[in-house]
């Protein structure tokens, strides 16, 4: 039996995804239901060991950065086997596989050390699952059932980046919507939910890749998907892809999406420069020199995008330092090494901030004034996608399987 489709309200400015089951029972797009890391979760465990916590443990073929998402008793995750994209459906609550759905056959595109054949996080809305792809110079996206059928697949465009393809799709209303940003004619696209019909196309300016998964809130009646790229922080209209307002800069290249905490914008980039901005998101037009709060360049991150919590707003840098700035002021709290390499996102939970390192060590911190380290909790296989969290439990992703670990 299908679940009753997902539905959208607007809560404390920002959007939430409510879902028939508790929010719990869900996390059904990259960064989860509200697309920034934060989970309700009260008793998901903050110290676990894989040995005596796994509740299963299932090896996954190929190889792939994606994240899974879950929507009630279904994991989806996808990845690439050779030349074949994948996605697969397993049984939330033993592991096992549903089924196996080959998206397409491709050849291996060209791509950077830390990225794969199928980074991209799939989204699902209770009734479908949305999932893109590289199919050679083409973006490639598509829409299967719950029971692994193809309902339509698109593309809606070209894309040429010298280091792979990663865009993961997000759902508004009734629309898919991916991000183009590519070395060429970028761009921003809305398919049509049933049937994969472009809704809107907005083109960008500066024909630069980049990577960042747009996240979209509702700030004083307006509705606004926010995303870095193009060598630009910019915010648009999700409904008909016109931009609000734009900041130059502050640099080329951009991978981890911002966050926001009620009243500002926060955003990390980047390459080749490297910063930390906070953005007044009230603005329109050009609100490069109006609208930027606070603005640092000590140890922020590429890849991994951070959080907010509380008063606070947190990161860790690809190398490995942590920091906790204060977010109203950006004030620097605390900067700490956790670890080495960090490509995956950091999540919050019970107010808490866990962060997985590309060798698969979690470590958990208290935000505050001082840095208080909870727990360091260790996978035994490399972790690149980051992290899940439903009904008390981790789903994460390793190299090689997919763990569920937590009460059994």
């Amino acid at each position: 039996m299908k679940t009753v489709p997902a539905f959208l309200v607007l809560l404390t400015g920002c959007l939430v995804l409510i879902q028939p089951a508790t929010a719990e029972e869900t996390w059904p797009s990259w960064r989860g239901p509200r697309g920034d890391g934060s989970s309700p979760d009260q008793t998901v465990p903050l110290e676990w060991n894989v040995k005596e916590h796994t509740v299963w443990k299932t090896p996954l073929p190929g190889k792939g950065h994606a994240s899974p998402v879950v929507w009630q008793d279904h994991v989806f995750v996808v990845t690439a086997v050779e030349d074949r994209r994948e996605l697969i459906c397993l049984d939330r609550a033993t592991g096992e596989k549903k089924w196996v759905a080959i998206v397409l056959n491709s050849p291996r595109e060209r791509i950077h050390r830390r990225n794969s054949l199928a980074s991209s996080t799939p989204v699902t809305d209770g009734d479908h699952v949305f999932v893109s792809f590289l199919d050679g110079e083409e973006m490639h996206v598509a829409a299967y059932d719950f029971d692994g059928k193809k309902q339509w697949e698109k593309r809606p465009g070209v894309f040429s980046s010298v280091h792979g393809y990663c865009s993961s799709p997000i759902l508004w209303k009734d629309k898919v919507i991916i991000n183009g940003d590519h070395d060429g004619d970028s761009y921003i696209v809305a398919l049509e939910k049933k049937t994969g019909k472009k809704v809107w196309k907005t083109m960008r300016a500066n024909r630069t890749r980049s990577y960042c998964t747009p996240v979209i809130w509702t700030i004083e009646g307006r509705n606004q998907m926010v995303l870095s790229g193009d060598k630009t922080v910019a915010s648009y209209d999700p409904d008909t892809g016109k931009r609000h307002w734009v900041i130059d800069g502050p640099t080329d290249q951009f991978v981890a999406s911002l966050v926001y905490n009620g009243d500002l914008l926060f955003m990390t980039c980047g390459f080749p420069q490297r910063h930390m901005l906070a953005i007044d998101p009230r603005g329109s037009g050009n609100v490069t020199k109006s609208h930027v709060r606070w603005r640092t360049r000590k140890d922020p991150s590429y890849v991994p995008s951070p959080v907010s919590i509380g008063k606070y707003f947190v990161v860790v840098s690809d190398s490995g330092r942590a920091s906790c700035l204060e977010a109203e002021t950006g004030r620097l709290a605390w900067n700490e090494r956790i670890g080495r390499e960090h490509g995956a996102s950091a999540v919050t939970v019970q107010g808490h901030v866990c962060f997985v390192s590309e060798s698969g060590i979690m470590t958990v911190i208290k935000p505050g004034e001082e840095y208080a380290e909870v727990a360091k909790n260790e996978l035994g296989e490399e972790m690149h996608a980051s992290p899940v969290i439903t009904r008390g439990q981790w789903i994460l992703r390793g190299a090689e399987h997919l763990f569920c670990i937590g009460a059994k």
